[in-house]
């Protein structure tokens, strides 16, 4: 399924050494490159209205990252390796465009993107844009500031919590809003109600066109003796951003990077939040999910306060962050409060050149 662009965004089909793709541009190749990440359920349509209002001079690049949208359905995500295929693939497309250097936009599960990338490929970054990013430890599993496991087989995160509703009916191709766990609902549940997005049909295209399978959403899973009684497997995107295969966190504060960072987040964020919705332990607190074991053993994951911990410590070994929080939006503030983010961003980018 081809989506349709907006007019000044040129779509082109390119193929680094690494994965045949659909990449979205915008502005001139003269400008300064910022390349953006989209996060799961998504793909590089999600970000045209944010590149559009770049400002004069910069270079907006959106791929579709692997797993999702035009990428090669036959390029799989080792899960073994974290996160680290996408950043080879961003790497490589880097390369492919004659890039040394970028200023990188990661949202959501392109936030965990970024984390590795600030440890693999510090000399290929200008600066950080983290949209309601992942945590550094990874999704769901973790109890503490410094990313304490839950379980040494990291019991609850991975494939096989992935919502099987919401892939069922993606893979029926559902546009309707029957569900609670539909596609649309589920883009909709993203914001804070009654917005609906301008482009809801394009965004629910990119949602139909995720990669599924064993190796793709879901994924594959392995039992666990411990709640809720299935551990990581080793293909796909829900089992590369377990806490499992999460690289040395580190690495992001050992003072090889020091380039600034601007950290955007909605002030009523429900997926990437102290209390997500879609975290385990939260859904376990709430009784959701029968048998919790308690906070002692599954508490809520904290991401805010493990992110804001790690950028504290980057902080504190040279580097630099500001933290800004978008009132009244949720997890796509780029979408949701666009001039509100852009006046942000865009004072970021600004203050680099």
């Amino acid at each position: 399924m081809s989506i349709p662009t907006l007019v000044g965004i040129e779509a082109k089909t390119l193929t680094s050494n690494r994965i045949t793709t659909r990449v979205l541009f915008s502005g001139q190749a003269e400008g300064d490159p910022v390349l953006f990440l989209h996060g799961n359920w998504s793909c590089a349509t999600w970000w045209e209205e944010t590149m559009l209002a770049l400002p004069d001079g910069f270079w907006g690049i959106a791929p579709d990252q692997r797993g999702y949208g035009e990428a090669d359905q036959n390029q799989k995500v080792n899960a073994t390796r974290g996160v680290k295929d996408w950043v080879d693939d961003v790497v490589a497309l880097l390369d492919f465009l004659n890039i040394n250097k970028a200023h990188i936009v990661g949202c959501s599960l392109g936030g965990f993107v970024v984390w590795q990338l600030m440890v693999d490929n510090p000399d290929r970054i200008l600066t950080v844009t983290l949209v309601s990013p992942g945590s550094p430890f990874g999704f769901s599993g973790t109890k503490d500031e410094i990313g304490t496991p839950c379980y040494p087989d990291h019991a609850g995160t991975g494939g096989g919590v992935s919502n099987m509703e919401l892939i069922k009916r993606a893979v029926d191709k559902d546009r309707t809003l029957e569900s609670t766990f539909s596609p649309r609902a589920s883009i909709r549940s993203l914001f804070i109600p009654p917005f609906v997005p301008p482009r809801e049909e394009e965004l629910l295209d990119s949602v139909l066109n995720v990669h599924i399978g064993e190796q793709d959403i879901p994924g594959d899973f392995v039992p666990s003796p411990n709640w809720p009684f299935v551990a990581p497997g080793i293909w796909g995107p829900h089992n590369a951003t377990s806490p499992k295969f999460v690289s040395d966190v580190n690495k992001i504060y050992d003072g090889r990077i020091t380039v600034p960072v601007l950290w955007i987040r909605g002030s009523h964020d429900q997926v990437i939040s102290d209390q997500s919705l879609s975290d385990i332990g939260y859904l376990g607190m709430l009784g959701v999910i029968p048998g919790w074991p308690g906070k002692d053993i599954y508490p809520p994951q904290p991401m805010i306060s493990q992110t804001r911990a790690v950028l504290e410590k980057y902080q504190a070994a040279g580097g630099s962050y500001k933290e800004a929080v978008i009132q009244g939006a949720a997890h796509i503030p780029f979408i949701e409060k666009p001039d509100e983010f852009n006046a942000i961003f865009h004072s970021f980018l600004r203050s680099m050149v």
